[in-house]
């Protein structure tokens, strides 16, 4: 197993079966696409869980990170992975202001994907955690996008 990235490793540990879409934009700009990982079968008690990944705001990319993806689609969760702008093209919030962007095109496509938009949950990894707690417990962010968080947000994990 030398010369695998950890990722690589626990994405051969994950099981697969999820249907992934790729590449949807959320935004204008080229970061600003997300993945989308669809539970086989659908599952209607699942969450629709919005993933930010880590980097410090500077590097990582939601390829890096398919195996969360595949991992909650396996669990029957829909799973969204956004990219988003980084450092040093951008400079705080506009990190956040993507991550409530993306947030804001997985409720509106929730019904859509199999998912109830009252039943999103923000999840993140590092600076990516940071990301998805300040659109759970900031109103502002999410209100900014036209979304009012306490009608859709059913939890966090970081």
């Amino acid at each position: 197993m030398t010369g695998c990235s950890i990722g690589g490793v626990l994405a051969a540990l994950t099981p697969g079966g999820a249907s992934v879409r790729s590449d949807i934009p959320y935004g204008t700009h080229p970061r600003q696409q997300l993945d989308v990982y669809l539970p086989a079968p659908a599952d209607a008690s699942g969450f629709l869980v919005v993933f930010f990944y880590g980097g410090s705001w500077n590097s990582g990319s939601k390829s890096l990170l398919a195996f969360v993806g595949e991992a909650l689609a396996s669990r029957g969760h829909v799973a969204v992975l956004p990219d988003y702008r980084l450092y040093p093209e951008v400079r705080y919030p506009d990190f956040l202001e993507d991550s409530a962007a993306a947030t804001r095109w997985a409720i509106r496509q929730a019904e859509a994907l199999g998912a109830d938009p009252r039943r999103i949950v923000l999840a993140g990894h590092s600076a990516g955690a940071y990301n998805a707690a300040m659109l759970a417990f900031d109103d502002r962010w999410l209100k900014a996008e036209g979304v009012e968080p306490r009608d859709h947000v059913a939890g966090f994990a970081g």
